[in-house]
């Protein structure tokens, strides 16, 4: 059974898990937060169109190095931070060495404020605007350990070393299953830009933020460097399999995958008799889609039997789709397909949960690497109120269906008696 509650649960729990870099990999979803702390790198852009003064009255480089001594700082104890530059030592026209202009400024570590104030403080605009190669190379600086990982990227400017598209750069690093979130911040941005920004945010469930003041830039990066100070939640990766024999088995927690469009994932979670399983599944869309989609959530037995489904579908743009369901398993429930334990009483059912979509793209987009899903687990209490459904049994699919056909065919009867009586009243008077 599909409750509002538990779609917009799943919608807020993607945005929020590809906003936010949270548990460690290594940790039991829905555990605290890990022991490492976490690691945040700036990804400053100083490239020659930074000299341009339209920032309060002074130049974005200026505006830049202000905001960034106010986040050193204010930036948290337990943070490991570190500095990589784009743009910031090659002044020439060969773009080959100019797309390769990338650099770490300070180390991703303890943060020593006033050797990383030093090392800004040389900071003068330049050349290139390589962001794909920056991206790569922060996401190599922040490897290591099982802590929160976000990189925060601040440009005036799109990327000037394309091929390497940098919103495909993100694309693969989110596939990598790291949970490392790309932020990125627009200097007084024109469409291009904002764009390209916005997909990149959207790749790795990061935000995107337009500047046009030192005030807001200031402000926006110590949110996000507090926002990975203080996580929420993280989910586990986890790589669903074709069919639900061989699938990972998951129990209550968080799971993020990667689906490609059109496909079938299967995992299998374990219900105890007296448990009800929910679950929810969002897809996320990062990227343009056709019109006519929609995302499928079904639980069924080993064997194959449906017990209960939930869908949401859409026409038009979207950011997220989600859809839940809910099965409660009896205490003693004497399903053929479940068997008995060694002791007589009801074995643990292992239900398959299969998530599906039916995504298309349009032809030039690229449908590589897959879209990230978000597959929420929970197993509560069974209810034990007659008057909630899922106790009566309308949550498991085929006695909904029962029930319908039964209740037909009883009125169908009854409808029928009742004409023959008046016709036979009729023709009697």
């Amino acid at each position: 059974m599909i409750t509002r509650r538990w779609v917009a649960a799943g919608a807020c729990g993607l945005l929020a898990t590809l906003a936010v870099g949270l548990f460690p990999t290594s940790a039991a979803a829905g555990e605290p937060a890990g022991k490492d702390s976490p690691k945040v790198e700036l990804v400053l852009d100083v490239s020659g169109s930074m000299r341009a003064t339209d920032i309060d009255g002074t130049s974005r480089m200026a505006a830049a190095k202000q905001a960034f001594n106010e986040v050193l700082d204010a930036t948290p104890e337990e943070v490991q931070l570190g500095i990589r530059t784009l743009g910031a030592t090659y002044p020439g026209e060969d773009r080959q060495l100019g797309c390769k202009d990338t650099k770490q400024l300070y180390p991703v570590g303890r943060l020593n404020r006033t050797e990383a104030k030093t090392a800004v403080a040389t900071l003068a605009p330049t050349g290139w605007t390589p962001i794909g190669p920056a991206l790569l190379g922060a996401a190599e600086d922040l490897k290591g350990g099982n802590a929160t990982r976000r990189i925060v990227l601040i440009t005036d400017g799109e990327d000037t070393c394309a091929p390497l598209d940098p919103c495909e750069v993100a694309r693969d690093i989110a596939a990598q299953g790291i949970h490392l979130v790309i932020d990125t911040l627009g200097l007084v941005p024109d469409a291009k830009t904002r764009d390209q920004l916005v997909c990149i945010a959207e790749a790795t469930g990061g935000t995107y933020t337009s500047v046009q003041h030192t005030a807001e830039l200031s402000g926006r990066v110590k949110q996000l460097v507090d926002r990975a100070a203080a996580p929420v939640v993280t989910p586990v990766a986890t790589q669903g399999a074709k069919q639900c024999q061989g699938a990972p088995k998951l129990g209550a927690g968080l799971y993020t995958d990667r689906e490609a469009f059109g496909e079938h994932r299967w995992y299998q979670v374990d219900v105890k008799p007296g448990q009800e399983l929910r679950a929810s599944v969002s897809i996320g869309v990062d990227r343009a889609v056709n019109n006519d989609y929609g995302v499928l959530l079904r639980a069924t037995t080993v064997p194959g039997r449906e017990i209960v489904r939930g869908s949401e579908a859409g026409d038009g743009r979207t950011d997220v789709i989600s859809t839940g369901l809910r099965y409660p398993k009896a205490a003693s429930d004497g399903d053929e397909d479940e068997g008995t334990a060694g002791d007589g009483k009801p074995a643990v059912e292992t239900v398959c949960l299969q998530v599906s979509n039916s995504f298309s793209a349009p032809a030039n987009v690229k449908t590589t690497p897959g879209m990230p899903v978000e597959l929420t687990v929970d197993l509560v209490d069974g209810p034990d109120d007659s008057a909630d459904v899922a106790s009566f049994g309308l949550g498991r699919g085929w006695w909904l269906l029962g029930v319908l056909v039964l209740a037909g065919l009883l009125a169908g009867l009854v409808w029928g008696w009742l004409s023959r009586w008046r016709v036979s009243v009729w023709r009697t008077n």
